[in-house]
Protein backbone atom coordinates (compact mmCIF):
# COMPACT_ATOMS: atom_id res chain seq x y z
CA UNK A 1 0.00 0.00 0.00
CA UNK A 2 1.17 3.51 -0.83
CA UNK A 3 -0.05 6.48 1.16
CA UNK A 4 0.77 10.15 1.59
CA UNK A 5 3.14 10.77 4.48
CA UNK A 6 1.87 12.55 7.59
CA UNK A 7 3.76 14.50 10.28
CA UNK A 8 3.73 11.35 12.40
CA UNK A 9 5.95 9.70 9.75
CA UNK A 10 8.86 12.12 10.25
CA UNK A 11 10.89 9.72 12.46
CA UNK A 12 10.59 6.89 9.92
CA UNK A 13 11.34 9.22 7.00
CA UNK A 14 14.43 10.42 8.85
CA UNK A 15 15.49 6.81 9.46
CA UNK A 16 14.96 5.92 5.79
CA UNK A 17 17.02 8.96 4.71
CA UNK A 18 19.87 7.76 6.95
CA UNK A 19 19.58 4.19 5.61
CA UNK A 20 19.61 5.48 2.03
CA UNK A 21 22.72 7.54 2.75
CA UNK A 22 24.41 4.41 4.14
CA UNK A 23 23.42 2.44 1.04
CA UNK A 24 24.79 5.22 -1.20
CA UNK A 25 28.07 5.16 0.74
CA UNK A 26 27.71 8.74 1.98
CA UNK A 27 26.31 8.63 5.53
CA UNK A 28 28.23 11.76 6.54
CA UNK A 29 26.33 13.77 3.91
CA UNK A 30 22.89 13.05 5.40
CA UNK A 31 22.69 15.99 7.80
CA UNK A 32 18.96 16.75 7.75
CA UNK A 33 17.25 16.76 11.11
CA UNK A 34 13.72 15.61 11.86
CA UNK A 35 12.79 19.26 12.43
CA UNK A 36 14.11 20.26 9.01
CA UNK A 37 12.23 17.42 7.35
CA UNK A 38 9.05 18.40 9.16
CA UNK A 39 9.36 22.00 7.97
CA UNK A 40 10.18 20.96 4.40
CA UNK A 41 7.30 18.48 4.14
CA UNK A 42 4.63 19.96 6.40
CA UNK A 43 5.51 23.61 6.96
CA UNK A 44 3.48 26.63 5.88
CA UNK A 45 4.91 26.37 2.34
CA UNK A 46 5.99 22.75 1.79
CA UNK A 47 9.10 22.45 -0.38
CA UNK A 48 8.65 18.72 -0.97
CA UNK A 49 6.21 15.86 -0.54
CA UNK A 50 6.54 12.28 0.59
CA UNK A 51 4.85 8.93 0.06
CA UNK A 52 5.17 5.92 2.35
CA UNK A 53 5.12 2.28 1.23
CA UNK A 54 3.67 -0.14 3.77
CA UNK A 55 3.73 -3.92 3.95
CA UNK A 56 0.67 -6.09 4.51
CA UNK A 57 0.92 -5.48 8.27
CA UNK A 58 0.77 -1.71 7.77
CA UNK A 59 4.44 -1.18 8.68
CA UNK A 60 6.46 1.37 6.69
CA UNK A 61 8.99 -0.40 4.45
CA UNK A 62 9.91 2.38 2.04
CA UNK A 63 9.40 5.97 1.05
CA UNK A 64 9.98 8.59 -1.57
CA UNK A 65 10.44 12.34 -1.39
CA UNK A 66 9.66 14.48 -4.42
CA UNK A 67 9.09 18.07 -5.44
CA UNK A 68 7.73 19.91 -8.45
CA UNK A 69 9.92 21.26 -11.20
CA UNK A 70 8.93 23.19 -14.30
CA UNK A 71 9.77 22.81 -17.98
CA UNK A 72 9.86 26.08 -19.88
CA UNK A 73 9.92 24.07 -23.10
CA UNK A 74 6.79 22.08 -22.28
CA UNK A 75 5.13 24.82 -20.24
CA UNK A 76 4.05 22.44 -17.49
CA UNK A 77 5.26 21.10 -14.17
CA UNK A 78 6.96 17.79 -13.65
CA UNK A 79 8.00 15.79 -10.62
CA UNK A 80 11.60 15.43 -9.53
CA UNK A 81 12.10 12.34 -7.40
CA UNK A 82 14.71 13.25 -4.79
CA UNK A 83 14.77 9.97 -2.86
CA UNK A 84 13.34 6.50 -3.33
CA UNK A 85 14.20 3.83 -0.79
CA UNK A 86 12.87 0.42 0.20
CA UNK A 87 14.27 -1.41 3.23
CA UNK A 88 16.50 -4.34 2.23
CA UNK A 89 14.17 -6.94 3.79
CA UNK A 90 11.24 -5.62 1.72
CA UNK A 91 13.02 -5.37 -1.64
CA UNK A 92 11.57 -7.44 -4.42
CA UNK A 93 8.07 -7.07 -2.97
CA UNK A 94 6.90 -4.47 -5.48
CA UNK A 95 7.11 -1.49 -3.13
CA UNK A 96 9.55 0.50 -5.27
CA UNK A 97 7.44 -0.06 -8.36
CA UNK A 98 4.32 0.92 -6.42
CA UNK A 99 5.94 4.19 -5.33
CA UNK A 100 6.99 5.04 -8.90
CA UNK A 101 3.57 4.01 -10.21
CA UNK A 102 1.90 6.40 -7.77
CA UNK A 103 4.21 9.24 -8.83
CA UNK A 104 3.45 8.50 -12.49
CA UNK A 105 -0.27 8.48 -11.67
CA UNK A 106 0.06 11.90 -10.00
CA UNK A 107 1.87 13.22 -13.10
CA UNK A 108 -0.80 11.94 -15.47
CA UNK A 109 -3.69 13.09 -13.27
CA UNK A 110 -2.29 16.63 -12.92
CA UNK A 111 -1.05 17.01 -16.49
CA UNK A 112 2.62 17.08 -15.54
CA UNK A 113 5.04 16.40 -18.39
CA UNK A 114 7.88 14.48 -16.71
CA UNK A 115 8.97 12.29 -13.86
CA UNK A 116 12.74 12.59 -13.42
CA UNK A 117 15.41 11.48 -10.98
CA UNK A 118 19.12 10.80 -10.70
CA UNK A 119 20.79 7.48 -9.97
CA UNK A 120 24.38 6.78 -9.06
CA UNK A 121 26.22 5.23 -12.01
CA UNK A 122 27.43 2.27 -9.90
CA UNK A 123 23.90 1.39 -8.74
CA UNK A 124 23.27 -1.24 -11.41
CA UNK A 125 20.35 -2.96 -9.61
CA UNK A 126 18.42 0.32 -9.54
CA UNK A 127 19.38 1.20 -13.11
CA UNK A 128 18.11 -2.18 -14.33
CA UNK A 129 14.89 -1.73 -12.33
CA UNK A 130 14.26 1.77 -13.73
CA UNK A 131 14.96 0.67 -17.29
CA UNK A 132 12.56 -2.28 -16.86
CA UNK A 133 9.83 0.30 -16.25
CA UNK A 134 10.66 2.18 -19.45
CA UNK A 135 12.83 4.94 -17.95
CA UNK A 136 15.79 6.01 -20.06
CA UNK A 137 19.03 7.75 -19.03
CA UNK A 138 19.54 11.34 -20.11
CA UNK A 139 23.17 10.85 -21.11
CA UNK A 140 23.44 14.13 -22.96
CA UNK A 141 23.11 16.11 -19.71
CA UNK A 142 25.72 16.50 -16.99
CA UNK A 143 24.57 17.44 -13.50
CA UNK A 144 26.41 20.34 -11.85
CA UNK A 145 26.22 21.33 -8.21
CA UNK A 146 27.30 24.30 -6.13
CA UNK A 147 27.48 23.47 -2.42
CA UNK A 148 29.32 24.24 0.77
CA UNK A 149 32.32 26.59 0.27
CA UNK A 150 31.79 27.10 -3.46
CA UNK A 151 28.16 28.08 -2.89
CA UNK A 152 29.11 30.40 -0.04
CA UNK A 153 31.82 32.04 -2.13
CA UNK A 154 29.58 32.66 -5.14
CA UNK A 155 26.63 33.76 -3.02
CA UNK A 156 28.58 36.22 -0.88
Amino acid sequence: MIRTATPADIPVIHRFVRELAEYEKAPEEAKATEEQLHTALFGEQPAAYSLIAENEAGEPVGFCVYFLNFSTWRGVHGIYLEDLYVSPAARGGGHGKALLTELARICVERGYGRLEWSVLDWNTPSIAFYESLGARPQDEWTVYRLADEALEKLGS
